[in-house]
């Protein structure tokens, strides 16, 4: 019922409206998922993942449930990348099962995070409990540089 072109999503109306950008695509869909089923399928398998800093460490919390920690992995690449990954198994179908939800992701997963230069790389810990990865990163001081003043002649 507006006259401003539908710029901000996918609103259809039911009023034919001249400015509206939206055109009815009857192949949408068909060939290729859309960008909406893409961004869904990734937003399902890709872990929830809160990163907090304290004044001793960087701790990242993984929501991972129904992982046991021998499913999940935690490395360090290159010196500084935290990866976080891992693979939830879909569960196996009979023959006389009749579905008539599947709401539950499956597959493989993986996240990775940048970490600062004061993070001790070496001193890492992981633990899981109740389907909760904690990833704790101490800090180390990061020295700053030495101030020398001159002397100005003159």
């Amino acid at each position: 019922m507006s006259i401003i072109p539908s710029f901000f999503g996918s609103r259809r109306s039911s009023v034919f409206d001249p400015f509206s950008l939206d055109i009815w695509d009857p192949f949408d869909g068909l060939l290729t998922p859309s960008l909406s089923d893409v961004r869904a399928t990734v937003r399902e398998t890709t872990p929830r993942v809160d990163w907090k800093e304290t004044p001793a460490a960087h701790i990242f919390t993984v929501d991972l449930p129904g992982l046991k920690k021998e499913e999940v992995k935690v490395e360090v690449e290159e010196g500084r990348i935290l990866q976080i990954s891992g693979e939830r198994s879909s569960e196996k179908e009979e023959k006389t099962d009749k579905w008539h939800r599947v709401e539950r992701s499956s597959g493989k997963f993986q996240r990775s995070f940048r970490l600062p230069e004061n993070a001790k790389v070496d001193e890492m810990k992981a633990s899981m409990e109740n389907g909760v990865l904690t990833v704790t990163v101490p800090k180390q001081e990061v020295k700053k540089p030495e101030v020398k003043a001159i002397e100005i002649s003159g």
